[in-house]
């Protein structure tokens, strides 16, 4: 019970019953820490463990993955993995209740500094030294995606008293791998002509990580209307912006110039969303480069059966006679974008 008083007396009756939901706290095989490092964990004379609580801010740790992957490291085959962050949002919130008559300035700056100059390359090293990436401004996003990068699923995340608390599982063991961009300008893998990966660049919309997050999104939310993906909080404030008038869109002539993509065509999509599609579209797609205004942008879908539909339609009519369709297509989705304001997001 000594544990449980001392997790008690540091995050209070409700975040502990959240905990013991998924562990329990009285267990000889759960081990509570406060630490920003890696070193601490990797340090503990067991292995193997159940359960692996971090009350230290995810803000204030300088290494987020290495201390993700010291917990992985520690856990055992589905394990657990508990932590906390303060979520933009609440940060947002706590700037705002702080500096009442000069809150909305504070925070402006506490944006461009916090948020902007770690993304920059000529301002990242004069963030980090300035600050040892402590207080950092992190999105619930970019935490959960460093989650599932480091090899956890995510069973369940909830804002309890203005802080984040996720329960994550280990579903494999951490393999070294290139961490995801973090600048502005950043390239995706996606599925182009014959089934190759190609890598898209586009300005960043999404959260650093956001990426390894699509399939937890669509588990969680399914898909809206024009197959977009529900209640996607990974998309920036500026990133509705941005991908109102295709702005995001505008590295994607850089591929075009390459050759790997068309103006004309269906789009080129991620693996896991490939993978909701019909075995014959999959096949049918792969004969054909995909291109830079998509048949959606006629035809306005609603739903991914419709999408589907869509893309057929047009694979098929563009094997006949690809010029005549690509006019039709084009200008359609002009006229569209014109006249019925139709957006990307």
């Amino acid at each position: 019970m000594e544990i449980r008083n001392l997790v008690l007396s540091e995050v209070g009756e409700t975040v502990c019953k959240l905990i013991e939901q998924y562990i329990s706290l009285s267990s000889s095989g759960t081990v509570v820490l406060d630490t920003a490092t890696s070193f601490n964990i990797d340090a503990l004379n067991v292995n193997n463990v159940s359960g692996v609580i971090n009350l230290h801010k995810v803000n204030d740790i300088n290494k987020i993955n290495d201390v993700f992957v010291a917990a992985n490291n520690k856990l055992e085959a589905k394990g657990i993995f508990i932590g906390t962050a303060e979520t933009l949002p609440e940060r947002k919130k706590r700037i705002l209740n702080k500096y009442r008559s000069t809150g909305r300035i504070y925070y402006f700056l506490d944006f461009i500094f916090k948020r902007i100059f770690p993304k920059l390359w000529f301002t990242k090293s004069l963030y980090h030294f300035i600050t040892a990436d402590r207080n950092r401004a992190i999105s619930k996003a970019e935490i959960l995606g460093r989650l599932i990068f480091c090899g956890f699923t995510i069973l369940q995340e909830e804002e309890i008293n203005n802080r984040l608390y996720f329960i994550a599982q280990k579903t494999e063991k951490y393999q070294p791998k290139p961490k995801p961009p973090y600048g502005l300008i950043f390239k995706m893998n996606r599925i182009g002509y014959y089934g190759n990966t190609i890598s898209i660049y586009k300005l960043r919309t999404m959260h650093p990580y956001a990426e390894y997050l699509q399939e937890y999104i669509y588990r969680r939310n399914d898909l809206k209307d024009g197959g977009k993906f529900k209640n996607d909080f990974r998309i920036t404030e500026w990133g509705h912006v941005l991908r109102a008038f295709w702005i995001d869109e505008l590295p994607m002539l850089y591929n075009l110039i390459k050759g790997e993509l068309k103006l004309v065509g269906v789009r080129p999509l991620s693996k896991h969303y490939l993978s909701l599609y019909s075995k014959e579209l999959i096949e049918l797609r792969s004969h054909f480069k995909p291109g830079l205004v998509p048949p959606f942008y006629l035809d306005l879908p609603n739903n991914l059966n419709e999408i589907m539909a869509s893309e057929t339609r047009y694979l098929r009519a563009y094997s006949e006679n690809p010029v005549q369709t690509n006019f039709k297509y084009f200008f359609g989705a002009l006229k569209n974008i014109v006249f019925k304001k139709v957006r990307s997001n």
